[in-house]
């Protein structure tokens, strides 16, 4: 048996005749080593020579390989002296009539540039002396009419600025390089609200370009106090991220915290604030989001001013919120807008629809497999009468429907735009009666899946939504192997393990657990506008207060007049 094994082997198995090794050089060489291409060597300082940092670049970028990496050289003449310079960008990244008018054309302009020289007379003979220029400080004040210039040393700090769609100017005898801000890709322009729709409100979104999503939150929060700090995530994707926060209202703590995380995030690449926020939430095991993603910059300026850290991740138009509460998921931006009374009566519909999300398929069956008592005698016996010729357990044919909608739903959301409503409405209308025609499910059961699913769209936030979905069907399960008590006991053993969760160090369900100050704009049921005299608790912000006790002025001088 063995032989015949063996046999078989060599006739249908490859097997290579001659074998090659390759081996490739190691980026960390020594030094030392003078064979050493540039590219290989760890972190090198720019060389006062031209001819090597040319070199050096050509590895780098690959540039026999690379199109789109330009490297135009040039000479720059300075006192009457010419300097072999050079420029690195990047096509499309790069605006090129920003480099050719306010770049090339002032370095390569040699009719205005005249040497230093000044004269004077001794003895009746005019002498004339030559005056040292600084080369460096000559290029950077005089010849580099731009608004954001840097100089830098090292060859990272110049990938990291051109990858990022800068350009980089090397000239010779100089041992540094300077950074110029000449960006000119393509960006989506601001447009309206794609997932966080509003009647009343801001009709400006977030889009991938950091430095749009900045200036948009510095257009809301119109004082110096707002602080955006820049770094990068990811070894060799390099994302910048933005930190923002108020410097006279956040906690130093929660800001540290989060500059702490970030710059602590050890991978290769970061592409969207998903990740990034998934790299730095608290508990990872736990479904629950526990930062805010917003697309919004009205609700990202309304967290900023009351002391929460905003996280800007460049090329993605969502921006991340720390800390979340479970409060801020079933609020909406425009309960802001709107009187008390109307976003009160919004948030009981949503926390109504939150509940029948997540518990009514569990009671359902709950109730028709250990409590029937509890229904009333007439419409125990239209449900009966429902089930009559289904066959299968409630269990499955509940499960059937569940899963049947979450298809449709999934379905609805992958196909074309146009057709998606559709065929969710299509879909759904045959399916369900389809299978009450082929006796498969109950039409009472076609109901409850319906209103459950209409329930959960509306949960203001997608993350809190499908964390519903998913424990939707554990109570579902609960609910069949042990009726109303193991819905209990879940939901007992779901609430005590979130009263123990955090969000960079605030409390999942505060300010009720524990219960603080709910006269501020976390509260879930709100007060009057002019009663959120205070800011809350669990951010020991560095302003307590955010407005004084008496706001409305005009009406209080209204009342002294009219006494």
């Amino acid at each position: 048996m063995i032989n015949f094994k063996e046999k078989l082997k060599e006739l249908f198995l490859y097997k290579p005749e001659v074998s090659y090794d390759f081996v490739l050089a190691e980026n960390n060489a020594s030094t030392n080593n003078t064979d050493v291409p540039p590219s290989f060597l760890p972190d090198e300082d720019i060389f006062s020579s031209l001819d090597k940092n040319y070199d050096y670049l050509k590895v780098q970028y690959n540039t026999l390989i690379n199109s789109d990496v330009l490297l135009r050289p040039f000479i720059v003449n300075i006192a009457g002296k010419n300097y072999n310079s050079l420029l690195i960008g990047i096509d499309g990244m790069i605006s090129s009539p920003l480099v050719n008018n306010f770049l090339l054309r002032p370095l390569m302009n040699t009719n205005i540039f005249s040497s230093k020289k000044t004269s004077r007379m001794k003895n009746g003979v005019e002498f004339k002396k030559i005056k040292k220029i600084n080369v460096e400080d000559y290029i950077f004040d005089k010849l580099i009419p731009q608004t954001s210039v840097k100089k830098v040393s090292k060859f990272s700090d110049v990938s990291k600025s051109v990858s990022s769609g800068d350009c980089a100017l090397f000239v010779d005898t100089l041992n540094i390089a300077f950074v110029i801000d000449v960006k000119g890709f393509e960006s989506r322009s601001i447009e309206k609200p794609q997932n966080e729709i509003v009647v009343r409100g801001s009709q400006e979104a977030f889009v991938e370009k950091l430095r749009t999503n900045t200036s948009i939150l510095r257009r809301l929060i119109n004082s110096p106090e707002l602080i955006i700090e820049n770094s990068s995530v990811g070894t060799i994707s390099k994302t910048s991220v933005a930190v923002c926060y108020m410097k006279n209202i956040a906690n130093s703590s929660l800001v540290a915290e989060v500059k702490y995380r970030l710059n602590s995030i050890d991978v290769d690449y970061v592409v969207s604030s998903g990740n990034v926020e998934q790299l730095i939430q608290d508990n990872s095991k736990v479904a629950f989001p526990q930062m805010i993603s917003t697309e919004r910059p009205d609700k990202a300026a309304h967290h900023l001013l009351e002391g929460r850290v905003v996280i800007i991740v460049n090329g993605s138009p969502y921006v991340l919120i720390v800390p979340g509460v479970f409060i801020d998921f079933l609020s909406s931006p425009e309960d802001f807008n709107l009187k008390h009374q109307y976003s009160n009566l919004l948030k009981v519909l949503r926390f109504i629809a939150t509940f029948i999300t997540l518990f009514l398929s569990g009671i359902y069956v709950a109730i028709m497999c250990y409590h029937t008592e509890l229904v009333p005698t007439a419409l125990l016996f239209t449900i009966a009468a429902s089930r009559n010729a289904v066959p299968f357990p409630i269990i499955f044919e509940l499960l059937l429907m569940e899963v049947s909608f979450e298809l449709i739903r999934e379905a609805g959301l992958r196909i074309p735009t146009p057709i998606g409503p559709t065929i969710g409405i299509i879909g759904a209308l045959v399916l369900g009666d389809a299978a009450v025609s082929a006796n498969l499910v109950s039409p009472v059961l076609i109901v409850l899946v319906a209103l459950t699913g209409l329930c959960s769209f509306a949960i203001p936030d997608y993350s809190l939504n499908f964390t519903f979905r998913i424990y939707k069907f554990l109570y579902i399960f609960l609910g069949y192997i042990a009726g109303l008590l193991g819905i209990a006991v879940g939901m007992f053993t779901q609430v005590t393990l979130l009263c123990n969760l955090r969000s960079f160090g605030a409390s999942y369900f505060a300010p009720y657990a524990p219960l603080t100050n709910l006269k501020t704009s976390v509260s879930y049921l709100l007060h009057p506008i002019w009663r959120r005299e205070t800011r809350s608790d669990f951010l020991n912000t560095k302003r307590p207060r955010e407005q004084p006790h008496i706001s409305m002025k005009w009406q209080l001088w209204k009342n002294k007049f009219n006494k």
